[in-house]
């Protein structure tokens, strides 16, 4: 697939980056309708997505390019070209969630609000953002002789950013449906989406053969193991203050 999806002015704009907008449109579309639901102001929400948003893009760059520094130490000015992909998840999530715990004291509402506000957009924008993975023909897995393999480079492989995208739509349709139906406490969601996000995250990692890597340690699944646990133990005590 050709990565450019077109060009104005001799300027090429990637799918990648397409697709990214796309997913921020309608994430930010799907969560101003959840604020609605859960009568939060859709103005503090907006106030919230304007530091989030570039905060997350920035931490998504910045964590992608501290675990491949080897790639980047030669030539410090490529880690601003964001054009050809480099964004990790896990980067984007943590500066998010920093945003979102200075944020409240500000405005007097719930990081826990506002993370089970904004849970479902964002595994629906990881969803739609995979895609831009196949055209920048890049997090694909290892070689295999399935019929849903892709051909990279003449070699059949696992289209692992196929896996994550079903998974996280599935993840999507919970979340929802959860939030709906089943939620106790505030944060459920939000949490909810860290832990079954990151069950998804380490068997797909355990596939692909460009994992960030920590020595012999693939990090993502180094972080997906440690954000289960937390999630758990979390929830847990959300729960049980609950009934105290």
């Amino acid at each position: 697939m050709n990565p450019v999806a077109f060009t104005i002015f001799g300027i090429d704009i990637r799918w990648y980056g397409v697709l990214i907008s796309i997913a921020v449109v309608i994430g930010t579309l799907l969560a101003l309708r959840e604020a609605r639901r859960k009568g939060v102001n859709e103005d503090t929400l907006i106030d919230f997505l304007l530091f989030a948003i570039p905060a997350a893009i920035i931490g998504a760059r910045l964590y992608y390019v501290i675990f491949s520094w080897n790639s980047y130490k030669n030539n410090p000015l490529e880690i601003l070209n964001l054009r050809g992909g480099g964004l990790a998840i896990h980067g984007a999530v943590i500066a998010g969630v920093i945003v979102a715990l200075i944020f409240p004291n500000k405005r007097n509402i719930s990081f826990w609000l506002i993370g089970d506000i904004v849970a479902p957009s964002l595994i629906l924008g990881q969803a739609i953002g995979r895609w831009g993975n196949y055209a920048n023909q890049e997090a694909y897995g290892r070689p295999t002789d399935l019929p849903w393999a892709i051909v990279v480079d003449g070699v059949k492989v696992h289209p692992t950013f196929l896996y994550e995208s079903i998974w996280n739509l599935i993840v999507f349709f919970f979340l929802i449906w959860y939030s709906r139906k089943k939620q106790k406490v505030d944060g459920e969601v939000f949490l909810l989406y860290i832990i079954l996000y990151s069950v998804g995250r380490f068997f797909i990692e355990g596939l692909r053969i460009d994992s960030l890597m920590l020595g012999p340690i693939r990090v993502a699944q180094l972080i997906s193991l440690t954000s289960i646990l937390i999630g758990l133990l979390i929830i847990y005590r959300l729960r049980k203050q609950t009934t105290i």
